[in-house]
């Protein structure tokens, strides 16, 4: 029988909903290799003594570990850690959307799919598909003018290129990213639009993809969408950004 490792947590007495706590500080020992393939949790009534919490809660927590494909119950032996295997399913934990630097570990995601995104759709594009692209592209300038933020047309034009691609995967990938990224958008437009040198930075890099595509230049497309993601990566990383969501009242992200 797989005997149980040394279970090292901090008793949780921050605000919050104890399940998702205790689900996440599991989920960060599971995948941190502290309890590797195979290994058996402590026992319900160890884990809401080390967590400080009762063993209704660690019991919602360790449901949920099941449901993520994570763990197993083995009948009269306990809770083991499953392989790691294909049917486990890809998540990101929406919580950790509030820091900066977990925003940027997204966007980095995303720059290494944009780019070959934008290759294939240069490829493979359609005279109608570039025509939505060129569409997508305008609605930004539109929407900019009316005064709104333009974001809801920002994630138009980049899914009108995955489309292009003729492959529903990458579609599927990048609106799961998106999911994500809104509200990092929606703060790097605002703080773009106070700029009118990053404004029209943003403009001359959507431009270029555009640009690329239209010609079908495979490599000009790909080099134009990573300079893209990378601009954007250094604008939402800037000091001047922390200090502008701070003056405007966006929630905090450290």
């Amino acid at each position: 029988m797989a005997s149980t490792p040394e279970f090292r947590v901090e008793r949780i007495t921050a605000t919050g909903t104890l399940t998702d706590r205790v689900f996440d500080a599991l989920t960060q020992l599971i995948n941190g290799e502290d309890f590797p393939p195979g290994a058996r949790l402590p026992s319900e009534l160890k884990m809401a003594g080390r967590f400080g919490v009762s063993r209704t809660v660690i019991r919602e927590a360790v449901s949920r570990l099941k449901s993520e494909g994570l763990v197993e119950s083995r009948q009269g032996s306990g809770v083991f850690v499953r392989d790691r295997n294909m049917h486990a399913p890809f998540r990101i934990n929406p919580s950790i959307m509030d820091s900066i630097q977990s925003v940027l570990q997204v966007v980095e995601l995303r720059m290494s799919l944009e780019g070959e995104i934008a290759a294939l759709a240069a490829k493979r594009r359609t005279r109608e598909q570039m025509a939505a692209i060129k569409r997508a592209l305008k609605q930004i300038e539109l929407d900019e003018q009316s005064g709104e933020n333009g974001v809801d047309a920002d994630i138009v034009f980049h899914r009108s290129i995955a489309e292009a691609t003729g492959n529903p995967h990458f579609l599927a990938l990048i609106e799961f990213l998106f999911n994500f990224l809104t509200k990092a958008t929606l703060i790097t437009r605002s703080y773009e639009a106070t700029r009118a040198a990053l404004s029209q930075q943003v403009k001359e890099e959507h431009q270029r993809i555009v640009d690329a595509i239209s010609r079908q230049d495979e490599q000009a497309a790909r080099t134009a969408a990573r300079e893209h993601m990378e601009g954007a990566s250094r604008r939402l990383g800037s000091v001047d950004l922390k200090r502008f969501m701070a003056q405007n009242g966006y929630e905090k992200v450290d």
